[in-house]
C-alpha cells in the first residue's frame, strides 16, 4: 500500500463530499427566502467537485501516478522532528483559548504573540513583548471598533 498512499487523501475528499452534499441537501430552507440561486447552490457544486477531485484522484493514483516531492523544500528528512516547538506552540494556543474569556482578548492577545515567537526561537526578552502587547491593542481595536466584531475585553474593558 505504500505505493498507493495517496489513496488516504481520494478517500478523505471522498468523506468530505460526502459530508458537504449531505449537509446541502439536508438544510432547511424557506421556499419564499430563496431566490434564483439558493443556499445550497454553492456547497452542492462544492460537494460535487470534491466527488469528482476524488475519484480523479483514485483513478490517476491506481493508473501509477504519484505525486512529484517539492522540489524547494530545504528540510533534512533524516532528522526527527521538533517536538519541543510543536508541544510549546499547542500550549501557546491552548492557554489563549483559555485566558481569552476571564482576561480579555488584549492581555490574552499579548501572551498568544510573545508565546508564540519565545516558541519559535526569538529571544529579545525587552522587545517582544511590547511588540506583543502593540499587535494585540491594534487588533482588538482593528476588530472592536473598526469591524465591529466584538471581542471580550476582560479586565481593560473600561479603560480601552
Amino acid at each position: 500500500m505504500r505505493e498507493h498512499s495517496e489513496l488516504g487523501v481520494s478517500v478523505l475528499l471522498f468523506v468530505i463530499g460526502l459530508l458537504v452534499l449531505t449537509d446541502a441537501l439536508t438544510m432547511d430552507v424557506d421556499i419564499a427566502q430563496r431566490g434564483p440561486v439558493g443556499p445550497k447552490t454553492v456547497p452542492v457544486v462544492v460537494g460535487i467537485g470534491l466527488l469528482v477531485v476524488a475519484a480523479l484522484l483514485a483513478v490517476d493514483v491506481l493508473r501509477g501516478g504519484r505525486g512529484e516531492a517539492e522540489g524547494g523544500e530545504d528540510i533534512d528528512l533524516s532528522e526527527p522532528g521538533d517536538w519541543r516547538t510543536v508541544l510549546l506552540l499547542a500550549g501557546v494556543f491552548l492557554a489563549f483559548a483559555v485566558l481569552i474569556g476571564p482576561i480579555g482578548f488584549p492581555v490574552a492577545g499579548a501572551l498568544l504573540f510573545w508565546g508564540s515567537a519565545f516558541a519559535l526561537g526569538s529571544r529579545h526578552y525587552d522587545r517582544d513583548p511590547l511588540i506583543a502587547a502593540a499587535l494585540s491593542l491594534v487588533t482588538y481595536f482593528v476588530f472592536n471598533n473598526l469591524l465591529g466584531v466584538p471581542l471580550p475585553g476582560g479586565p481593560l474593558m473600561g479603560v480601552l
